[in-house]
């Protein structure tokens, strides 16, 4: 498996000037889902599936839910649970526990030995 970036999210004040901002300066299709406050971020297209057509990472942007939120990107693992320990034994601190999103995976975060934030995904098998 390649440890690669899969997902990122934005936080914002004002969440409709940084897509505004966003989709102009890129390009980047950003629409809001049904039923949370959150806006998928394309950059490039995806399949019925929502997973991307083209080489890139697809993100989210959401309300910043207190003023230190910062962006995140989100490294594809094998598994949270091994990968929360690995962080801890190297130094970093798992800061949000390993929870799920419903029938799609699992993620938590962490903080590596700087204090930047990243938080780590396990897509479930299909």
């Amino acid at each position: 498996m390649y440890h690669t970036i899969v997902h990122f999210e934005i936080p914002a004040e004002n969440v409709e000037r940084l897509r505004k901002f966003y989709s102009q300066l890129f390009g980047w299709k950003i629409e809001k889902t049904k039923g949370m406050d959150y806006w998928l971020i394309e950059t490039v297209p995806v399949d019925k599936q929502g997973r991307p057509k083209a080489q890139g990472v697809n993100g989210g942007m959401m309300k910043k839910q207190s003023p230190e939120h910062k962006f995140t990107y989100y490294v594809l693992v094998e598994s949270v649970d091994e990968y929360c320990k690995k962080i801890e034994k190297l130094g970093g601190k798992v800061i949000v526990p390993k929870m799920e999103v419903s029938n799609i995976g699992w993620w938590a975060m962490a903080i590596d030995p700087e204090g930047n934030h990243f938080a780590i995904w396990e897509g479930m098998q299909k």
